[in-house]
């Protein structure tokens, strides 16, 4: 009887273990790379001074700072997309004995965090420069706006001209993009599961290579300034904020700055790697009679990168002495109504 051959033994199923490896070294990335909210006080102690103060702003808890010369030109600072006020302190060392610096994070951005209206968008940021306006009791002021904050200044010039004397757009904010693209962090962040995880990830190798991106020189891009711009992302309410503006802000209407009726200086930086200096000659050609300053060696932060170079442009373009305050309008005379006024005959007749 010939001998039996013994079964092959059943090699190991491998997939199971491969499964579970990449399970591990998922929850393990997801682990490292995730991101809470950093506490609001730690973020205040670390980024606040002496200047900084918080008033309540159309419901937002807004993080103001209010400098300079309190009896000169008012001039409001309103910053860009994921930016703080502290991207104008530069000017404000540059420009504090010639006029009132007024600069403030907008709902969503570096100490003021959440709005309850829960409206990030260009014309909803109109709303509450007007309410801050108010509330510091400005009549008429002058208004600078950086890339989103400059979508934000000529909107708000636009639609409230009697309260704006002068405009300043730094990289402004206002065109379309060549092909009508949006950007791949706006596209990434209206797909539904990736925003919302995606919001949770630590933000400073984007912010590294975000900064990278909009300064000309490298060496702008600091650890210091790195961290700063990635713990403000952290600020409870902030990143919520930057994913409702990318899913609902529409693209901008330029055709309103054809309106414009009021003094207006356009500073660019040449090398601008985030809007073209095209869209600089474009809002020169909209704005009447508007001024441009191109500064060959700078990025998409002018301002920032060199506020010695760019500060003295403002000084020569703005006046230090506050605006008039418009007259009053006058009440309009009611026209009398078809029987209260008294026809007189065409032809008079002659007495007898």
């Amino acid at each position: 009887m010939p001998p039996r051959r013994r079964r092959a033994e059943p090699r190991p199923r491998l997939w199971p273990y491969i499964l579970l490896f990449l399970a591990g070294a998922l929850a393990g990335v997801a682990l490292w790379a995730y991101a809470p909210d950093l506490p609001r006080e730690l973020l205040i102690q670390r980024y606040a001074n002496e200047h900084s103060k918080f008033i309540e702003v159309a419901g937002a808890h807004a993080h103001v700072r209010d400098e300079g010369k309190a009896d000169a030109m008012p001039l409001l600072l309103i910053h860009g997309s994921l930016g703080s006020l502290q991207m104008w302190d530069g000017w404000v060392a540059e420009l504090q004995d010639r006029y009132r610096l007024i600069s403030v994070d907008l709902p969503g951005h570096g100490l003021t965090g959440d709005w309850p209206r829960g409206e990030f968008s260009v014309e909803a940021y109109a709303d509450f420069i007007e309410v801050l306006a108010d509330t510091l009791h400005l009549d008429r002021f002058a208004v600078a706006g950086h890339s989103l904050g400059g979508a934000v200044a000529w909107t708000f010039a636009v639609t409230r001209p009697e309260r704006v004397s002068h405009l300043i757009l730094v990289d402004s904010a206002g065109f379309p993009r060549e092909g009508g693209e949006l950007p791949l962090p706006t596209r990434l962040a209206r797909q539904r599961l990736v925003g919302d995880v995606g919001i949770y990830f630590k933000p400073e190798r984007l912010v590294q290579r975000s900064l990278l991106e909009i300064y000309a020189d490298p060496a702008m891009v600091t650890p210091e300034r790195v961290k700063r711009f990635a713990e403000l992302q952290r600020f409870p309410g902030n990143r919520q904020a930057t994913l409702i503006r990318a899913r609902t802000q529409e693209p901008l209407d330029p055709s309103p700055l054809r309106r414009l009726d009021v003094p207006t200086l356009i500073i660019w930086g040449a090398k601008d790697r985030w809007v073209p200096i095209a869209d600089a000659f474009r809002f020169q050609n909209d704005i009447k009679g508007a001024k441009l300053a191109i500064f060959e060696h700078l990025g998409h932060d002018p301002m920032e990168e060199d506020p010695k170079a760019t500060a003295p442009a403002v000084a020569e373009f703005l006046p230090t002495e506050p605006p008039p305050a418009l007259p009053p309008p006058q009440p309009q005379t009611a026209e009398p109504s078809a029987a209260d006024q008294v026809v007189a005959p065409a032809i008079v007749p002659e007495k007898d």
